[in-house]
């Protein structure tokens, strides 16, 4: 009989401990669940009106706060957590904290050098999207490109960070910019000294856009054809206003062959005899220091200075000396018989005779 009482005592005793260790696994449990890592287990309430339990997952770890924020940004701030430039944050900064379990990621940003070409971008990222990375660093991607992580070949210049390098395959439309020269004009100015130059108008370069069918094959462009092309800004033209004599009003012509006028020279006034001859110029450049000469627009032969080779006589004007002419401004190079008879007349240069561009 004893023995029957010890066994039911200790059999009591056996059931009230496991009933203990039960009621302990539940607390356990419940405890437990207030660190759950899925999404659809609730945080245990605060209980406090107002407060609510925010999960900051950050680089692995996980910090659980109690917070009256509103906004996750004000969260974060109340924390302690920094964000730094680059770092993303899901929900964002401005989502507000609805709901008592609240999770919110924080991506930190690393640094990458990706590469089109020999094109190369260093920029931070938190992202790891190879394309959202290479619109971050600014490259259009199409479709057909590949980008892949290589060994980063800037190691001694950047770093360790990870490395992409964009490979194109495939066609694609591409737009360039292109510049537009603008033209230069030359007007005569009877008001202005001759010789003496004024700008009338700023020049100013044009702008056209050029569209493009590219076609890559493995990175390498090996076509292109141009679309269309559209003058995006008209160019202006500079408008340069030469001093000229009065004198010009009616110049030399190969028809006309022989000018006269009147032209005031140091005081006196003179009248003028002009006529033109044909002849390589070559060897009399060397009268004013060597150069060059070439034939301008109208035939008419200048140096490289833009004066108009003049024979003279030399007695009244000197070699090297800067004329008036009724082509332009001239410089005496050369004299002839001419001037024998008649000091006043000048014989100017040009290959209105032999047409050879000599």
């Amino acid at each position: 009989m004893r023995l029957s009482r010890t066994i039911d005592k200790a059999l009591v005793i056996m059931l009230v401990f496991s009933i203990g260790m039960f009621l302990l696994s539940i607390v356990s449990m419940v405890t437990r669940s207030t660190f759950a890592e899925s999404d659809n287990e609730d945080i245990l309430s605060s209980g406090e009106e107002g407060s609510r339990y925010v999960v900051f997952y950050d680089r692995g770890e996980k910090l659980i706060a109690k917070t009256e924020s509103d906004t996750v940004g004000e969260a974060l701030e109340k924390a302690n957590i920094v964000l730094n430039d680059g770092d993303k944050v899901e929900p964002g900064l401005d989502s507000l904290i609805n709901a008592d379990n609240y999770f919110v990621n924080i991506y930190r940003a690393r640094p990458v050098v990706i590469r089109d070409g020999l094109s190369e971008k260093y920029l931070m990222t938190a992202s790891y999207d190879k394309k959202e990375i290479a619109r971050e660093a600014g490259f259009v991607i199409y479709d057909g490109d590949e980008i892949q992580m290589v060994p980063n070949a800037a190691f001694l210049e950047v770093g360790a960070v990870n490395a992409y390098q964009i490979k194109r395959n495939g066609g694609r439309v591409i737009t360039e910019e292109q510049e537009i020269p603008f033209a230069e004009e030359t007007v005569k100015d009877y008001n202005v000294a001759p010789g003496a130059t004024e700008i009338r108008q700023l020049g100013e370069v044009g702008m056209k856009k050029l569209t493009y069918n590219v076609l890559y094959i493995n990175n390498e462009e090996v076509s292109r054809e141009l679309v269309s092309e559209e003058v995006v800004k008209q160019p202006v033209t500079r408008i340069v206003a030469v001093g000229a004599s009065a004198i010009e009003k009616s110049p030399l012509t190969a028809s006309k062959g022989v000018n006269i006028y009147t032209i005031n020279v140091n005081g006196r006034t003179v009248e003028r005899k002009e006529t033109y001859y044909d002849l390589p110029m070559s060897g009399v450049m060397r009268a004013c220091g060597g150069g060059t000469y070439s034939v301008r627009a109208d035939g008419v032969k200048v140096d490289q200075d833009g004066y108009v080779l003049v024979a003279a006589h030399l007695g009244r004007y000197p070699r090297c000396s800067v004329v008036e002419t009724s082509l332009g401004p001239g410089k005496v190079y050369d004299t002839g018989g001419f001037a024998t008879s008649n000091p006043e007349q000048f014989d100017l240069a040009t290959d209105w005779t032999n047409r050879n561009g000599v």
